[in-house]
């Protein structure tokens, strides 16, 4: 696995926390904070677009 530099954790409520990180190759990660090590990896492009329609609330219907 390529050297991932995190973000800090973000928490919503309950305390569900994640953290998104970047590797020199311009590859994008999401992982359950504590869970570093088993993280969903796609590209940076694919990462703002599921944000996106998270705050557009256009993937309410898979929380």
């Amino acid at each position: 696995m390529q050297a991932i530099t995190w973000e800090d954790p973000f928490c919503g409520e309950g305390a569900n926390c994640f953290r998104i990180g970047t590797d020199p190759e311009g590859n994008a990660y999401i992982a359950v904070a504590g869970q570093e090590d088993a993280p969903l990896v796609d590209t940076g492009e694919a990462l703002r677009a599921l944000i996106r329609e998270i705050k557009a609330g256009r993937a309410d219907h898979l929380l």
